[in-house]
């Protein structure tokens, strides 16, 4: 059962080495993941299972998904630094046939900067394209996987906010945004479950497959009696960042 998620953003430029000179402008956004993260410590989980988008969940053989297991190395030397991270503490139970992509990195990274070690850590990258039932599936899935689960669930709001925006200014970005940030900040697993697919897709919002697998596990979770604080709403470089609890 899902008892406690944590929804933070993952641009690489959260990790301040990557973004070095302009790191301070998201220092707000960095404390409010680690506020996220102290709502997850404190919900005593038994297992916290880390989703974000993963390129490598495109490939046909994968389904849409890719498991990475405790203890996966990842780094973000793709981004110009000689980083290196783990996801969660000790070795994997087995041979990682991947290391983790960018968006769990970020998480692997937000996590030891936390000192995590509160439960073990595992991993699931979930494709973009993933459909609306199937990321619904997954999250049932995950929160049938120990009594009380936690998430870490990360994930960008639309790309399109500004004509310096990755995706160019797009005038339906910020309300769907918005509808993003709402249904957030009031733990509404409905309205996440009905945003739409190949809008947030137009839009870039790659955040939409792992939110609409919270709303999966949040959905067969009832008993948890789950509630939303919004942290962080913005737009900075013109991408929206959401940072959110549910507990």
């Amino acid at each position: 059962m899902l008892v406690a998620a944590a929804v933070c953003p993952c641009p690489p430029l959260l990790v301040p080495d990557v973004a070095a000179g302009a790191a301070p402008e998201l220092d707000d956004v960095r404390v409010a993941c680690l506020d996220a993260l102290g709502v997850l410590a404190a919900s005593r989980p038994d297992r916290l299972v880390v989703v974000g988008p993963d390129p490598a969940a495109d490939a046909p053989d994968t389904g849409g998904t890719v498991a990475y297991p405790g203890g996966t190395p990842g780094g973000l030397g793709g981004f110009g630094v000689d980083l290196d991270v783990t996801l969660g503490a000790g070795e994997p139970d087995v041979t990682p046939v991947r290391t983790l992509p960018a968006s769990l990195a970020v998480a692997a990274w937000l996590l030891s900067r936390a000192d995590w070690a509160d439960a073990p850590v595992e991993g699931l990258g979930l494709s973009e394209r993933l459909d609306p039932e199937r990321c619904a599936q997954a999250g049932r899935d995950v929160a049938a996987r120990a009594p009380r689960i936690a998430l870490l669930v990360m994930g960008d709001g639309t790309a399109s906010r500004s004509v310096k925006a990755p995706g160019y200014l797009d005038e339906r970005a910020a309300p769907f945004d918005a509808r993003v940030a709402r249904a957030l900040g009031a733990a509404d697993a409905a309205a996440l479950a009905e945003l739409d697919a190949d809008l947030a897709y137009e839009l870039k919002a790659a955040g939409r497959a792992p939110w609409q697998l919270l709303a999966g596990a949040a959905a067969v979770s009832p008993a948890a009696g789950l509630t939303g604080r919004l942290l962080y709403e913005d737009a900075p470089y013109g991408v929206g960042y959401m940072v959110a609890t549910w507990s």
